[in-house]
């Protein structure tokens, strides 16, 4: 029987072999890798912080994920296909390491934020009349 996300090593557990997986994936990884040129030394850190917030309520992510998400569009469009591939990468990844209410928790954020992310990026931007 696997056991449920209970603290910030579990979060760590879960981010790094999730992060892995996505790497290696041949549709977002490039993304990661050769669009965003992610340093994973600093990246990693800070998803502990952020699912460590989202997850068990501390205030320690500091960050506007957006905005780097916004960046990363102008350069390569995220679409529908590119969330769905971290929705399943993510969801394989908690279901293959944990169980529990706060694994399932963890999955139902991750799809509201991923759902989110995915509307604010492709949401027509406002055309204002030239005057």
């Amino acid at each position: 029987m696997k056991k449920d996300i209970n603290d910030r090593n579990d979060l760590i557990l879960l981010v790094d072999t999730f992060y892995n997986s996505v790497q290696e994936n041949p549709l977002i990884g490039p993304i990661f890798t050769d669009i965003a040129k992610v340093d994973w030394s600093h990246h990693l850190p800070k998803m502990y912080d952020f699912w460590e917030s989202i997850l068990f309520g501390k205030a320690v992510y500091k960050g506007n994920p957006m905005i780097r998400h916004f960046d990363i569009n102008d350069k390569t469009p995220l679409q529908s296909e590119q969330f769905e591939v971290w929705k399943d990468i993510f969801f394989h990844t908690v279901d293959d390491l944990f169980e529990g209410e706060n694994a399932d928790t963890i999955k139902q954020k991750a799809q509201s934020i991923a759902d989110l992310m995915h509307f604010k990026i492709n949401s027509p931007k406002p055309q204002f009349p030239i005057i």
